[in-house]
This record gives structure tokens, sequence and C-alpha cells, in this order.
């Protein structure tokens, strides 16, 4: 077994590898994979973040975070069905649950330590591992966007606070006063949390997507609004590439939802793709791995999709909002076990 002790970031790719001597060969299950060709044309995965049971919430609360999932999802399908690129899926569905207050990201953001907003986004590329990353902007609207033009426009990987929220202006994308991300319902959140410094976050709130499309290329993304009561400046694991997302179309595409510095400290976006590419494990057996013996109980969850098609969602909380389509039919939204 892997030690879950913390190590500094630098080390990620030997503790991938680490991981990939610790878990047990999927070899059968890899090659019947391998042999039966693509489950699917195309398909989709997405996340509104891991945490507390949907029975700690009332039935009509439930039902809005259901019609959400289903609105992002069904937008992601009509992209991929009509052969749209999976890099134009991913962030256009992260967009739209950016947009809705009822996930932890974009206009829905929770409140730092200090009663501000710091977002993090973070998008890759699996068919050319381009990718491009913001943490701890404070007046952007659509931290993904942003966080695609770090990708395309520039050649760094991730811009962070003050600099990133002058890229933004540059890039003219919009932007909008920090008013814009209060919601009652994450201010009444801080305020909880703020009476008790030691109580954890009540939500690991972040948003993310998956996607493989017709030309079998795969991309993930990952947005949020941090923890709530967060210390000012901190950053998780959502803007980190192969902490909180990964995509790689060798193997598979990431995003995580948690507790960022357990993502980071394990590197478990990237560790789900290596255990794929070196232990030859099937994506579910190497998202299992990770969830329920890497991660420690109450962590969080990832979703993922592989070269195949294939999707897995896994979670080691009380529950996960989260979505799943395919060109086989399958359209599906849960909340909970």
């Amino acid at each position: 077994m892997i030690s879950r002790r913390a190590v500094p970031f630098v080390f990620l790719l030997s503790l991938s590898l680490a991981a990939c001597d610790s878990a047990p060969r999927d070899t059968a299950a890899a090659s019947a994979a391998a042999a039966s060709g693509s489950a699917a044309d195309w398909a989709i995965a997405i996340h509104g973040g891991a945490g507390s049971s949907p029975d700690s919430r009332t039935p009509a609360e439930n039902d809005a975070y259901l019609a959400g999932l289903r609105t992002a999802l069904q937008h992601g399908v009509s992209v991929l069905d009509g052969g749209g690129a999976a890099l134009d899926a991913v962030e256009q569905v992260i967009r739209l649950l950016e947009d809705d207050p009822l996930f932890n990201a974009g206009k829905g953001a929770v409140f730092n330590h200090d009663g501000g907003h710091e977002l993090d986004a973070s998008l890759m590329d699996g068919a050319s591992l381009a990718c491009g990353a913001v943490a701890g902007v404070t007046t952007v609207k659509n931290p993904i966007s942003l966080a695609r033009l770090v990708m395309e426009r520039t050649r760094h990987v991730l811009l962070a606070g003050a600099g990133a929220d002058r890229f933004a202006e540059e890039m003219d994308v919009e932007r909008v006063d920090q008013d814009y991300f209060y919601t009652e319902a994450r201010h009444e959140s801080l305020q909880r949390v703020l009476e008790d410094e030691r109580r954890k976050g009540e939500e690991h709130g972040t948003v993310g997507v998956v996607a493989l499309d017709r030309k079998g290329n795969l991309a993930a993304g990952t947005s949020t609004g941090g923890l709530t009561g967060k210390k000012h400046g901190r950053v998780g694991d959502s803007p980190i590439i192969g902490a909180g997302t990964y995509a790689k179309n060798a193997t598979c595409a990431v995003s995580g939802t948690g507790v960022g510095e357990e993502y980071i400290r394990h590197g478990i976006a990237q560790r789900i793709s290596d255990l794929m590419e070196y232990r030859e494990l099937s994506l579910d057996s190497a998202v299992n791995h990770v969830v329920h013996e890497i991660l420690r109980s109450g962590d969080g969850g990832v979703i993922a999709v592989d070269h195949n098609g294939a999707i897995s969602m896994a979670f080691n909380t009380p529950g996960m909002a989260r979505g799943a389509a395919d060109s086989t039919g399958r359209f599906d939204v849960q909340l909970g076990h």
C-alpha cells in the first residue's frame, strides 16, 4: 500500500509510478476492452461536487440540482452528437455549470475566510496534452474560458491571482464585480464555518466535465470556487494539471472533486491514467483503486472516460452530483449512492 503521507508536488510523477506498483494488475480487463473496440462513438460525464448526502437537502433542492445537471449534460450531448470536439463540449458545459448558482463554481462560488471570492479552473486536451489553468481570479465570470485562453494564447500553463485577472482584461473576457458571486446560501455557509474555525467546508464543491468525441479525442476540465472559509490565496487541485484534471488520448480523461490538498499530494487525476498505461488496469479498476484505496474516506470522488468510451464515476463521500451520457443512448443524473 502506498503511504498516504504528504510529499512535495515535484514528486507527483514518482508517486504515480509508485501507485502503479501497488495496484493489482487488470490485464485481462484491459485486453478485453481493447479487443472490443470503442464502446461508444462519443461519451461524456459531468460532476457538480462531492459532499453531503441528498438526504440532508429538501426534495425541492435535490430536484433543482438534478435539473441543473440535466440541462448541462444535455448541452454536452448536443455538442458531441453533432460531431463537435470534446474540448468544446467540456468548456461549454462547464460554463453552464459556472452560471448556475447551485454549484460551487462561477456564480455559486463559495466565500473565502475574508468574505471574498477566488476562483480556479483548468482545461486539458488529450490529443496534444495542451493545457491551461487559472487560479485565484476574482473578476472573471467564466474561469474555464480564461483557462482555455491561457492554453491557446500563451506559452504558459497556469496564471494566478492579479496576473490572471490582468490577462482576462487583455483577452477581453466577460468581467464582473465581486458582488456577482454573492448568494445567500454561500454566505450562510461561511458564517457557520467562521463560528468554528476547525470545521471543514461543508461541501467539496467543484464542477467538472470529461468527454470523448467522435474523432477519438479526450478532454477534461474542472472549475471551482474553492473551499468555504479557505485562507486568502489558497489554491486547491482544480487548476493543477495531474491533480484535479488530466486527459490523454491513449488512456482517459479525469476530473476530480474533493479535498484539494489530498488530490495534489497524490496526483490523483494523472495517477488514474498511469495505472491504465503502465499497469494495464481498466478505467473502472483504476478509478476505484484511487478513490477507495489511495484517498481517505470522505475525501471526494472523480469522473472519468476512457478512449473506448467507457465511463467511471466513484466517490467516498455520502453523495456526489453527477451525470453521464453516450452515443448508445445512456443519459442519467444522480446525487447519492
